[in-house]
């Protein structure tokens, strides 16, 4: 399986390409029509949800700055 990457957008969708499937919570896949990169719906606006179709501009900020996150509870 080739490498999925997803890109935390600023003030927008988070993209995802590489070789992937998205599910619902019933585990039925959307039919992605054969895409390798698409965004996904980070800000709730989208018509399109969970696919991001630009609502967010203008209406969702976010700085998107990677940090490490804290140890893992074990």
């Amino acid at each position: 399986m080739a490498n999925t990457k997803i890109t935390v957008n600023p003030n927008g969708s988070l993209k995802i390409e590489g070789d992937f499937e998205i599910v619902d919570n019933q585990g039925n896949a959307y039919g992605l029509q054969g895409r390798t990169t698409l965004g996904l719906c980070r800000c709730g606006h989208s018509n399109n949800k969970p696919f991001c179709d630009g609502s967010h501009r203008g209406k969702f900020e976010h700085e998107a700055v990677a940090f490490d996150l804290p140890p893992r509870k074990v």
